[in-house]
């Protein structure tokens, strides 16, 4: 790699990618290109700037922006609408503009260098009423599929590259589902080395939490900082349960992808923490309220919303098998360095994520 092209580079998963691409290819030169459109995303700025990234500010949506960045050799795409309720009740353009528009021009732009293509997809692929019909029991506190029980892409493990794609998965999964099938093509018609992750939750420092994107971040801000929290949706227990990736391990694995993409070119993995690394939010709750040393107050909401899940974790057999690669951070690993930087950084951050 001799110049990398990494878009969302402001963004949560973007900066922390290209600085750790840079730390590792230093005589690389890693361009973070990026609208700056999040909160919070400014504070990248200062970060890339010091690990030797360079920041483009441009648009996605625009390919004129991505055409001034020249040649290179090597595309992370990055960028995206990342709330899967985006849509829901208003206006869809900026998502579909984003995440299958600015896909389609980020690929334009890799086209005519033959450059290298790593796709950062969703597990919001996978439709939405197949996994809410997955057989779930409680076991603690949280939910789990039924001992012995599997189907197609599907069993104890999580969820497979091969579960059924048949049905809604919102607006943001469909977008992304349908990125991915422009990337293939373009891997097809033009030749391009690509690769597909259908990332899980990515979590770590620098993560502007959300509810609806980012929730373990926003979860360990509001135990330290103060403010309220809800369990919402399938009764309000706070049985829900996600797997969570840091950002570190993501890198991890993009580093043994390029380094093999001849083996990995067109593959679509799933990419996630696993049944391992994996956490209820009330879990998530009694840990984080470990962590802080108190607890906020924490409501519950029965309604469950339109694109809400009970149970998304990742099956990573496939791509531990094709390349070796393994999460290495735990749970707890993972709420540490969160802590840290939370402490580390409360004046910048707490009037964003309190």
């Amino acid at each position: 790699m001799k110049r990398v092209l990494v878009t969302g580079g402001a963004g949560f998963v973007g900066s922390n990618l290209s600085i750790l691409l840079k730390r590792e290819h230093g005589d690389a030169e890693i361009i973070a290109f990026d609208n700056l459109k999040r909160r919070g995303s400014e504070l990248a700025l200062p970060r890339l700037r010091e690990a030797g990234v360079t920041f483009v500010h441009g648009d996605i949506r625009n390919p004129e922006d991505l055409q001034s960045v020249g040649a290179f050799d090597t595309l992370l795409d990055c960028a995206a609408e990342p709330s899967v309720h985006a849509g829901y009740g208003g206006d869809p353009r900026y998502l579909i503009n984003t995440n299958l528009t600015g896909t389609f021009n980020a690929l334009e732009a890799a086209r005519p260098h033959k450059a290298d293509v790593v796709f950062l997809s969703s597990s919001r692929v996978y439709p939405i009423a197949p996994l809410r019909d997955l057989p779930m029991a409680t076991e603690g506190e949280r939910f789990v599929i039924k001992p012995g029980a599997k189907g197609t892409g599907w069993s104890a493990a999580g969820i497979a590259t091969d579960f059924p794609l048949g049905g809604a998965r919102s607006l943001y999964g469909a977008s992304k589902l349908a990125a991915e099938l422009l990337v293939e093509e373009y891997r097809a018609t033009y030749g391009l080395r690509t690769v597909v992750n259908r990332c899980g939750v990515l979590t770590g420092p620098w993560q502007m939490g959300k509810v609806d994107q980012g929730f373990l971040v926003l979860w360990a801000a509001r135990h330290l900082y103060g403010g309220e929290l809800t369990y919402m949706g399938f009764g309000g227990s706070g049985h829900q349960v996600r797997d969570i990736l840091h950002v570190a391990d993501l890198h991890r694995l993009v580093e043994t992808q390029l380094k093999n993409l001849d083996s990995c070119n067109g593959a679509v993995f799933n990419a996630g923490g696993g049944h391992g690394v994996s956490v209820s939010l009330r879990e998530l709750s009694d840990a984080c309220a470990r962590h802080a040393g108190k607890s906020p107050k924490i409501n519950r909401d029965a309604s469950t919303r339109a694109a809400d899940i009970p149970y998304y974790v990742t099956d990573n057999t496939d791509v531990t098998r094709r390349t070796g690669w393994k999460p290495g951070q735990s749970v707890e690993d993972i709420l540490t360095d969160v802590f840290q930087w939370l402490r580390d950084h409360h004046a910048d951050l707490e009037p964003i994520l309190r």
